[in-house]
């Protein structure tokens, strides 16, 4: 594949990449470089960089039903692991270098080791992400990352210097600044643009390079402003809760319905790009308190020492601060079976949001998205709060 073939407007290369999004990173492997797979939000996506090492999201596929997988992973395994593992069986991810996970949930934990004795990657490691935040948190998670440091460098022959490391910083920052900003343009009524076009720009950006990245949403935020046509009025605006949300059937569901979503916090939206890493100071300590205090998951226990009320405002008060900057209707949690870590939050989520005043719409389902019967159901909540 020719790089110029993803060439041309920032929207017009978001669809393409999207839609053949290992292409990029094969390319960039058989010249040479090394591609690192990664599960998460929590990897420290600047190391990389920083070894010049190209990240590539691992993600699965809504479309297709797990077959090869059954004889793998049991059947009460997350449906987005076992959508992963099945492309993997598929050879879709054969042009790795190796792969990463991280301690988010019992799925990964598990995956990770059956990953790495049916595949055998050149390099795997498993990053060690405390479940508190606590100081000593921070200095254990601060050693973790130099150890993950001397991994790469050992796997790669190259050291990461102090500046190198800003360097990727300042990288990785731009293209969560740049991001956000495409965010910004879903703040007016109607939305310049459209949750499906959204996810296909957030799938492209985590399947290229971050400087290559940077430039596609500079590109995206050219043709999004450049349009001359306003979009259709939608009577209700919704945010979506929840876990790997990475295609786009959901939304195109949801958008058939006469509604428009407008924020997210899922693991691959606002979770990965609502929060920078600190310029001054020791970079890996920077990093460890962006990817430990600053990532927002209910894997993580943010401890209050005053009341129920701030604890709940702790877990989850950065969600109702996008409800409301976004100016949502009501808000939809799409929690995916058997994903314990976002399930148990969802009886005190919902109340929780429901005394901020908004009306919220609980979903349990597999990754694999059933259209016919999930329209029936949001079709109902949006009756009911229009």
């Amino acid at each position: 594949m020719n790089k110029a073939k993803f060439a041309g407007t920032g929207l017009a290369a978001a669809e393409q990449i999207y839609k053949e999004r290992s292409l990029r990173a094969r390319e960039l492997s058989k010249e040479g470089k090394k591609v690192m797979g990664y599960f998460c939000a929590y990897p420290p996506l600047e190391m990389l960089t920083a070894v010049d090492v190209v990240p590539y999201r691992i993600m699965g596929n809504p479309r297709m039903a797990p077959v090869r997988v059954e004889a793998y992973l049991e059947s009460i395994t997350c449906s987005f692991v076992r959508s992963c593992f099945e492309l993997a069986l598929n050879n879709d991810y054969d042009f790795l270098d190796g792969f990463i996970a991280c301690h988010a949930c019992d799925n990964l934990i598990k995956v990770y080791n059956v990953w790495r004795h049916n595949f055998k990657p050149p390099f795997s490691y498993f990053v060690n992400v405390p479940n508190t935040t606590s100081p000593a948190s921070l200095k254990f998670f601060r050693a973790e990352l130099s150890m993950f440091q001397r991994r790469l460098e050992s796997f790669t022959g190259r050291q990461i210097s102090e500046q190198q490391l800003i360097a990727a910083i300042k990288l990785h920052n731009e293209n969560r600044s740049l991001m956000r900003e495409v965010y910004a343009l879903r703040k007016p009524d109607p939305p310049l643009i459209s949750s499906v076009e959204m996810n296909k720009i957030l799938v492209a950006s985590q399947s290229i390079p971050v400087e290559e990245s940077n430039q596609l949403l500079h590109k995206v935020i050219r043709d999004i402003k450049a349009r001359t046509e306003s979009p259709t009025r939608k009577t209700i605006r919704l945010m979506i809760v929840g876990p790997e949300i990475d295609d786009s059937p959901l939304f195109e569901l949801i958008e058939d319905t006469g509604a428009s979503v407008v924020v997210d916090d899922t693991c691959i939206g606002t979770k990965v790009y609502w929060r920078d890493v600190e310029m001054k100071g020791d970079p890996l300590n920077n990093l460890a308190e962006r990817y430990l205090n600053k990532v927002k998951c209910p894997r993580t226990v943010r401890q209050s020492t005053q009341n129920s009320a701030e604890d709940l405002d702790a877990r989850f008060g950065h969600i109702l601060d996008l409800a409301r900057e976004f100016n949502v209707n009501g808000v939809i949690l799409y929690i995916l079976r058997y994903c314990d870590n976002f399930g148990y939050d969802v009886p005190e989520l919902k109340s929780y949001l429901e005394k901020a005043g908004l009306p919220v719409f609980h979903i349990e389902d597999d990754y694999l998205v059933n259209s016919a019967r999930l329209k029936t159901r949001v079709e109902a909540f949006i009756e009911m709060i229009s």
